[in-house]
Order: C-alpha cells, then sequence, then structure tokens
C-alpha cells in the first residue's frame, strides 16, 4: 500500500474498514445502518436511543484515536498491514469482547463482520505508515 500522512490515513481506513459488515449485511439483506447506529449509542445519554448521526460522529472520534494509536504501534514495531492487522484485533478485541457488553445494541451485532472491519481498519492503518527512517544511538 501506498504511504499516506495521518488524516489521509485515517479518513481511507474509516470507510474502507465497513466494507465487510457493509458486504455481510447486503447479501443477509441485514439494515445495513445498524452498526452505525449501534455505535451512536455510545455517545453519554443515548446508551438506548441507537442514531446515525450520534453513530457518525462516534466512528469518526474513535477512528482518529484509533488511527493514531496503530499509527504509533506500527511505527514502533516496523510493521506494515499484517502488524496493523493484527493491532486491528486487539483493537476489536477490546471494542467487541469489552466495552460492548455494555451496550447491548453494539453487543448484538453479528461478531465476524465486526471483526473483519476491525482487522480491515488496523491492515490499512499499517499499510499506509511510511517506513521509519529513523536511526538509533547506540
Amino acid at each position: 500500500m501506498a504511504s499516506l500522512d495521518a488524516p489521509k490515513r485515517v479518513v481511507v481506513a474509516a470507510v474502507v474498514s465497513g466494507v465487510p459488515s457493509t458486504v455481510v449485511a447486503l447479501a443477509r439483506g441485514d439494515d445495513v445502518l445498524a452498526a452505525t447506529r449501534a455505535a451512536g449509542t455510545l455517545v453519554p445519554g443515548r446508551r438506548d436511543r441507537p442514531g446515525v448521526v450520534a453513530g457518525l460522529v462516534v466512528h469518526a472520534v474513535l477512528s482518529l484515536w484509533w488511527g493514531a494509536v496503530l499509527t504509533a504501534v506500527v511505527r514502533r514495531l516496523g510493521g506494515g498491514a499484517v502488524t496493523g492487522a493484527a493491532a486491528g484485533a486487539a483493537v476489536a478485541a477490546l471494542d467487541l469482547g469489552v466495552v460492548a457488553r455494555h451496550y447491548p445494541a453494539v453487543r448484538d451485532l453479528p461478531r465476524g463482520p465486526q471483526w473483519a472491519d476491525h482487522l480491515v481498519f488496523g491492515a490499512v492503518v499499517g499499510g499506509t505508515v511510511p517506513a521509519c527512517r529513523c536511526t538509533r544511538s547506540p
């Protein structure tokens, strides 16, 4: 993948990462905006009120946060798309295994497609982080 600057990296990853769950939702005839609505329940005071606009805001904020974290991790480990995907799996474990327990709308989403979204997000971030040209002091 090509190297992208940080804002572009996160925007591309945020958009592309929704492809797996969207494709699965379309194939099953499910609501393609269910995950977006569910994300909206993470806004304080909206736990029982899913919404598309709130979900888009939450997705943007979380994508910026996790994009910055994953960029730092990939740079530190000298990885790429594979390292990014592994980091995306760690984020999925936290988001879907821990946080989702407290948010029924998120917890009720199909697990596989949500995990795939996280892996794609990590792979895109990791695959677009420029190689570090760092020199280490002895």
